[in-house]
């Protein structure tokens, strides 16, 4: 299972379902008196969820220090293998958790296992990621260094709506919703997106994912001529940010995948 940090997944999930809670009306938030997060990670879906409900979120995560920064009820556990009784809640749902997971069918059952009535699953469709930006290469930069990583990532990372698996675990009822999930980077800017900046322009961000990506198709010399052109993308980035010239628009879509037990 891939691994991320409390400051990934805050800075890619926040402002999730801020303006529009419409893909999740399947769910029937409001009247649900049991809800379980699983993968909750740093819990910006759990909030989303106590909002919405006077009921119990229970938040699980099989990670601890990640699990750390969600307020109780919180758990720690496995999703393949949640620890719960069957039928001990009446809503199951996750967020970007499948895209990570070796056998997500596997998962969907156990999730159907531990549900009275409501199972759904949050996934992006990463293949289809789309960025513009001031900085002309930003967004064939982006395009290629994305396809490299997905090539070398052991899950299906594209995984997006997932009707057909939901059929196969016995749900019905079945509904998929679209989430474009937006985010954008102007003047003035953010600590988050200065940091950002400096980490293309050294290089480091993508060296992050050189093993993944190397895992791939692609080749040292390959992966070494796309680090020193994003190297060259991120000063230009830094440059346009010095007089605000710079913006940029990433759009994740996401998909809302909801059955009935």
């Amino acid at each position: 299972m891939r691994q991320f940090t409390a400051e990934y997944l805050e800075s890619t999930r926040a402002g999730m379902w801020e303006d529009s809670l419409d893909a999740l009306g399947y769910l029937d938030i409001e009247s649900r008196e049991r809800i379980l997060d699983v993968g909750a990670g740093t819990g910006e879906l759990t909030r989303v969820l106590r909002d919405q409900t006077a009921g119990t979120v229970v938040a699980l995560d099989a990670d601890r220090g990640l699990l750390g920064h969600v307020a109780s009820p919180r758990l720690l556990g496995d999703a393949t293998q949640l620890p719960f009784a069957e039928g001990s809640f009446d809503l199951v749902v996750c967020q970007a958790l499948l895209v990570n997971l070796p056998d997500p069918a596997a998962v969907i059952e156990e999730f159907a296992r531990v549900s009275t009535d409501r199972v759904a699953v949050i996934e992006p469709d990463n293949s289809a990621v789309a960025i513009e930006s001031t900085v002309d290469t930003e967004a064939a930069l982006a395009r290629r260094a994305r396809e490299s990583y997905l090539a070398g990532v052991e899950t299906d990372a594209a995984l997006g709506a997932v009707p057909d698996l939901f059929r196969s675990a016995g749900l019905d009822d079945i509904t998929v919703d679209r989430y474009d999930h937006e985010r954008s980077i102007e003047s003035p800017y953010s600590e988050r997106a200065l940091e950002g900046a400096r980490r293309k322009a050294s290089g480091t961000g993508i060296d992050d994912d050189r093993e993944t990506i190397l895992a791939g198709d692609t080749s040292v010399e390959s992966f070494e001529d796309l680090r020193e052109q994003w190297r060259a993308m991120g000063r230009e980035v830094i440059e346009q940010m010095q007089d605000g010239r710079y913006r940029q628009r990433e759009v994740v879509p996401f998909y809302v995948t909801s059955g009935r037990v």
